[in-house]
């Protein structure tokens, strides 16, 4: 295990300079958008958090960590922050392979597809999409989580915008829950699966359905993806630990012990695995955990995307 609070301060130096853990610039991480059709204008948008951008950084990161933990060099690992952010930051997007940051890209394009098939009036503003600062929140880094809220809350209210169409259940947890108790300002936040109203019977399989944390325990939304894919005639089958009591992907783990995060990922997919079916996730981070275990795991918008 590293020590935390070298982890830890790392994240904070590039928040509070880059705005996203990593301090990759903007325009190297959020590319999804270039050439998509996309209004650019309105009170209502798609707000990514930049977590499905930063899933290959992510997968790369924890790599280099792993190879680390519990050896001499760990130590070393604090040192990262005095390095100049924007060549860290782009050394790091710069690790990432082509193929990767295309799927994940692919993942943000399909679920603005799915929106605009359901008939959802939405812009998409690249200079307000910003990461919602949720690991802070998660490894107890409270002060920069505040800091960084309230200038993600301020842009946004700023802009005029009153709701926020969101793509992962970090993302959407931070938004709908703790932004309003840490900077005064409330949205309307809906995941975007909320508003997709697409049906059809072209689905014919059967899935396992991973709920991640966030919208299984804490939000309740679970029911929602199930129903939208027996709308396609894809049939969720039961998977120990579901819901209100799922299993967690091990993810919030994962930058401060990659050990510990792969323990509670194959138990994770064990449970999955024992169903028998294809496992579908709805989250980045659960997503990529269960990918580096060799799971046959696909995100639900691309399923969503492929019947509607």
């Amino acid at each position: 295990m590293f020590n935390p609070r070298d982890i830890i301060e790392l994240i904070a130096h590039n928040v509070k300079k880059s705005r996203n853990p990593f301090g990759v610039p903007r325009m190297i991480l959020n590319r999804w958008w270039w050439r998509t059709p996309l209004e650019k204008k309105g009170d209502s948008i798609l707000f990514t958090g930049l977590m499905y951008q930063s899933l290959p950084i992510i997968a790369k990161t924890t790599d280099q960590l792993a190879a680390f933990e519990d050896s001499p060099r760990a130590r070393y690992i604090r040192l990262a922050r005095y390095m100049p952010g924007a060549l860290a930051g782009l050394g790091a997007a710069l690790l990432t392979g082509r193929k990767e940051r295309r799927q994940s890209d692919q993942i943000l394009k399909n679920i603005a597809t799915l929106l605009q098939k359901s008939g959802v009036r939405f812009a998409y503003r690249p200079d307000l999409d910003h990461y919602s600062g949720i690991l802070l929140y998660d490894l107890g880094d409270q002060e920069t989580f505040v800091e960084h809220a309230r200038y993600v809350a301020g842009q946004l209210k700023h802009a005029g915008i009153r709701r926020l169409i969101t793509v992962d259940p970090h993302t959407t947890y931070a938004l709908r829950e703790l932004y309003p108790k840490v900077t005064g300002h409330r949205f309307e936040v809906r995941a975007y699966f909320e508003l997709l109203n697409a049906t059809g019977g072209n689905g014919q399989r059967k899935v396992a359905l991973h709920d991640p944390c966030f919208y299984g325990r804490y939000l309740e939304l679970s029911d929602i993806p199930n129903r939208l894919l027996n709308g396609f005639n894809i049939e969720c089958v039961p998977v120990k630990n579901s819901a209100n009591f799922t299993h967690c992907c091990g993810g919030p783990a994962e930058s401060i012990s990659p050990k510990l995060s792969h323990a509670v990922v194959m138990r994770r997919f064990k449970e999955l695995q024992a169903t028998g079916a294809p496992i579908v996730a709805m989250c980045p981070i659960c997503l990529g955990n269960l990918k580096k275990v060799g799971a046959d795991v696909e995100d639900l918008s691309m399923i969503l995307a492929r019947c509607a």
